[in-house]
């Protein structure tokens, strides 16, 4: 579970992947406001704007600012507010020792999947798949509270949500896994955590199904689906908006023996509704 932050700590803010553009920084201090509403002090990174391309600074910069956080005892967290395409650049550039020796927890999404399962395969430590800025958008004031409750209180609801099973009763294991398009990119690399007996968590922005069946094709090839003890579905965007068929679970029914539990959830992936859930963490679906 989250590791519970006390009024009046700070909590680090970051852009480990695509930097804000410019025109959307009242965004950004309008996150401010809110996090400080809530007597939590946020300190930003100096990389969190686009300067000039997608990158708010360098790889080794972008690390290097998540790095002064995590050596930062006053820092009680660290939320990435980016997505996009460029997380993976900073993988190199952590010193994953001392986020093994660290007790605080990395939040982040999408493209944030990559680091939240480096820091999993290579610390063993757990990290929260979850997008901060949804404290700001058209389910905030329920975000809000569900954040509050559960960061700042004795709550659970921002990592409570329902899932039906389309096969199977109950699965239980190690959590890993994400967005499935970033969560690829650390196949082959020291990054991509061992999936055996885990609950693997797959969801997508975008993708109709010639992508999702790439995806779920080379999760075959890696041995992923014989390994595993379960998969959580979340939410496929583009594909449930666009009402494509075959929809994902016919997909990954191709893949997939009849033994294997596989759930499915309205409330993990992108929506602006979404909650919370701990990648590196062992937890019981049912």
């Amino acid at each position: 579970m989250a590791i519970k932050i006390n009024p009046g700590e700070k909590i680090g803010i970051v852009c480990c992947s695509n930097g804000w553009e410019k025109r959307k920084d009242a965004k950004v201090w309008r996150l401010e406001e809110v996090l400080l509403g809530m007597r939590l002090v946020p300190v930003f990174s100096p990389y969190i704007f686009e300067r000039g391309s997608v990158e708010s600074g360098s790889a080794a910069e972008r690390a290097g600012a998540l790095m002064d956080f995590y050596r930062d005892d006053s820092i009680k967290a660290v939320f990435d507010i980016s997505g996009g395409d460029i997380a993976n650049g900073i993988l190199p550039y952590l010193d994953y020792g001392v986020i093994a020796d660290s007790d605080k927890q990395f939040w982040g999404y999408s493209d944030l999947s990559t680091v939240l399962n480096a820091i999993y395969a290579k610390t063993g430590k757990s990290s929260v798949l979850y997008q901060i800025s949804n404290l700001l958008y058209e389910h905030g004031e329920e975000q809000r509270k569900n954040f509050q409750s559960t960061i700042l209180g004795e709550g659970k609801e921002l990592f409570t949500f329902p899932c039906d099973f389309l096969q199977g009763k109950e699965m239980e294991g190690i959590v890993a896994g994400g967005n499935v398009r970033c969560f690829l990119k650390l196949a082959g690399t020291p990054y991509f955590p061992d999936l055996t007996g885990k609950v693997l968590l797959l969801e997508s922005l975008g993708g109709t199904a010639a992508q999702m069946l790439t995806y779920f094709s080379q999760l075959q090839q890696l041995g992923a689906f014989e390994k595993v003890k379960g998969i959580l579905l979340g939410t496929f965007t583009q594909m449930e908006s666009e009402k494509c068929t075959p929809d994902v679970w016919t997909l990954l029914g191709r893949f997939v023996g009849s033994e294997l539990p596989v759930a499915k959830t309205a409330f993990i992936g992108h929506g602006t509704d979404s909650r919370a859930v701990v990648v590196g963490e062992y937890r019981r679906f049912c």
